[in-house]
């Protein structure tokens, strides 16, 4: 199976499973923002009651006579329709219903976090993979060359002009390559079962092939543009800024404590009275009500002043914790982009020692060809250039890490799924 990297998030975004969880989240907050929720509408209630006593009475009278009635049944069945309204709160329900909203918006901003923070993941782990792929061809071509240097060890023993130490010496490091090369085949392996398992496929053992096969560094993004970016971007940010607005939401929502309110109700019953004694065999009512309810706290033991101090303090407080997201992300940003700039340069300077060692085996293999170089040297020529290709693979993935934390912070992390 072949995977490029749109397929690895497309995967991811369909299946992992925290990002389903907080899918679900968002739906709830959606599902709260209501006018009902918020007390716009009216309430209506039906209800119905079946009642019934069976006594015995006894009367006696003034004239001393005596009446007594055995298993008298008396039944009520009665039947009712409540209509109940909140025409005014003290601008309770429209501050709800703002608030209502801004929890709605702050699912959304959890589920585009989880998905940046996905997507972010997602990168980092397929461009790991491609890392140590090519960690892996690097160490083959390492064997390669010392495959190569036993066979010229070999036929120069046979030939008589090479001692059987140098043959051993040869054999020792093509056993130690081979060795690294099977360290590394592992890692390759916990590397791909990383990714199937952030893509939550079915099968976490399933192997695939990157159609990428290089680790591409964009050395275009520009700090300034970065800033302006996160500045209205960053989920973290906005995140921050809606919880800033839900406290002031909540102090306003206390504050309505101290308006009137007036709240309408009105009604229709139906009630049946029966009677097995009595001169009245049933009663039947039945009719509309209705009223207004106007009312005012007047005190409350200081309760509300309290709630109002609290409030205003953690409205400060969500103030404050903005201010500090806002000193931490751009924080980041500086760090990381110092650090990408700095991989850039790094990356030519790889570029150029990798050149470098390449020439300097080719000579060096001629060299020991024609008996002009020792073996110890020549081990010494292969591992530089082992080193630097080892160097310069491990400098463009550091440079691809700050890029993609780059774009996670300033908001632009999607652009790896256009």
């Amino acid at each position: 199976m072949v995977y490029n990297l749109k397929d690895c998030i497309k995967t991811s975004l369909e299946n992992n499973f925290s990002l389903l969880i907080t899918r679900n989240s968002e739906e709830i907050a959606k599902n709260n923002f209501t006018p009902g929720n918020a007390g716009y509408l009216p309430t209506l209630d039906l209800s119905g009651r079946h009642s019934g006593t069976l006594n015995n009475a006894t009367y006696n009278y003034t004239d001393g006579t005596q009446t007594t009635s055995s298993d008298v049944l008396s039944t009520l069945s009665s039947a009712g329709v409540t209509l109940g309204l909140t025409i005014f709160n003290g601008f309770n329900v429209q501050t709800t219903y703002k608030k209502l909203n801004e929890l709605k918006q702050i699912g959304e901003l959890n589920t585009q976090m989880a998905i940046e923070n996905l997507v972010s993941n997602i990168v980092s782990a397929y461009y790991n993979y491609i890392n140590q792929v090519q960690q892996l061809n690097n160490l083959k071509y390492a064997l390669t060359l010392s495959r190569e240097r036993l066979r010229i060890d070999e036929e120069r023993y046979l030939l008589g002009s090479s001692s059987k130490l140098n043959v051993l010496q040869s054999r020792v490091y093509l056993n130690s390559d081979s060795s690294r090369l099977s360290r590394q085949s592992e890692t390759v392996r916990e590397t791909e079962i990383q990714l199937n398992e952030l893509m939550a496929v079915e099968d976490l053992g399933r192997s695939f092939v990157s159609m990428d096969t290089s680790i591409a560094v964009n050395p275009d993004l520009l700090y300034e543009k970065l800033i302006e970016e996160t500045q209205t971007s960053n989920t973290s940010l906005l995140i921050a800024g809606a919880n800033k607005t839900i406290s002031e939401y909540d102090y306003k929502i206390i504050a309505s404590r101290s308006y009137p309110y007036l709240n309408l109700s009105s009604g229709y019953s139906y009630s049946l009275n029966t009677y097995s004694a009595g001169t009245t065999k049933n009663q039947f009512t039945n009719g509309m009500n209705y009223g207004l309810t106007m009312g005012l706290n007047l005190f409350d033991g200081w309760n509300q002043r309290r709630s109002l101090q609290n409030s205003s303090i953690e409205v400060m407080n969500k103030e404050l914790k903005f201010q500090e997201v806002e000193q931490g992300v751009k924080a980041d940003l500086m760090r990381i982009y110092s650090a990408y700039s700095n991989y850039l340069r790094l990356v030519i300077l790889e570029e150029q020692n990798l050149s470098t060692a390449t020439e300097n085996l080719f000579i060096a293999m001629e060299r020991y060809r024609l008996g002009n170089l020792s073996g110890i040297d020549l081990r010494e020529v292969q591992l530089s250039l082992l080193e630097a290709r080892e160097s310069l693979l491990s400098v463009k993935f550091q440079a691809k890490l700050a890029e993609i934390s780059l774009l996670l912070i300033s908001g632009r992390i999607m652009e790896y799924y256009q």
